[in-house]
């Protein structure tokens, strides 16, 4: 009676078990470097958004102040949404019959906000006050990158927990004079000395920023 298994039978199986073993390694590796990458995490893509806004164009080319749309910035945690009627404060006046307008014009006339989709949204767990930010000189660059300069917006930064640890260990290079905070563009970071200067300015160093409980609540 024949033998179930010629001999090669050992040296496939032990092929086929490192091949399989080498796969979900591959998987395991494949799948952590897909969500640590910043395609996945949304870095430098464009939000699809109802009314296709361009800070290029508002920022840059109108000179509007980051404060005209974001106006609770430097008093609430977050920066605000400009309502409607802040649109409609010049479209009421310039293009008021343009077809990319219409959605402007809809939320206007039906009293019902424009849903704009998020860029830069963190974890309901990591608590942000952008007040508390401006106030200690952290310029809008630093997070959000030169927003004057993009037709349509996307996120900057990865925004996780490293990058937020990484400022929050040496704040200095990202400090700004208070004249320069709502400057998007980037500029050169202040050399140690000057660095220093705006740490004693702002008053930062009495509190560990690294402390759980700062973005933690």
């Amino acid at each position: 009676m024949g033998a179930a298994f010629q001999p090669a039978a050992n040296l496939w199986a032990a092929i086929a078990l490192a091949l399989g073993g080498g796969v979900i390694a591959a998987a395991i590796v494949f799948g952590w470097l897909w969500q640590t990458s910043d395609f996945a995490r949304g870095v430098r893509s464009a939000q699809a958004q109802p009314v296709p806004f361009s800070h290029q164009h508002h920022v840059s080319g109108l000179g509007i102040d980051c404060r005209y749309c974001h106006d609770t910035v430097e008093r609430a945690a977050t920066a605000g949404m400009p309502p409607t009627y802040t649109c409609m404060t010049c479209h009421s006046q310039i293009w008021t019959n343009a077809r990319i307008l219409e959605p402007v014009r809809q939320s206007l006339a039906q009293n019902k906000p424009i849903v704009w989709r998020r860029v830069t949204d963190l974890p309901d767990y990591a608590y942000f006050n952008h007040s508390i930010h401006i106030a200690k000189g952290v310029g809008c660059f630093s997070c959000h990158g030169d927003v004057a300069a993009m037709p349509l917006t996307w996120k900057a930064r990865t925004l996780t927990m490293g990058f937020c640890l990484d400022c929050h260990r040496d704040p200095g290079p990202n400090l700004r004079p208070r004249d320069k905070i709502f400057d998007t563009t980037a500029r050169p970071r202040p050399d140690p000395a000057s660095a220093r200067t705006l740490l004693a300015f702002y008053h930062i160093g009495s509190r560990d920023l690294t402390d759980c409980s700062i973005c933690h609540r």
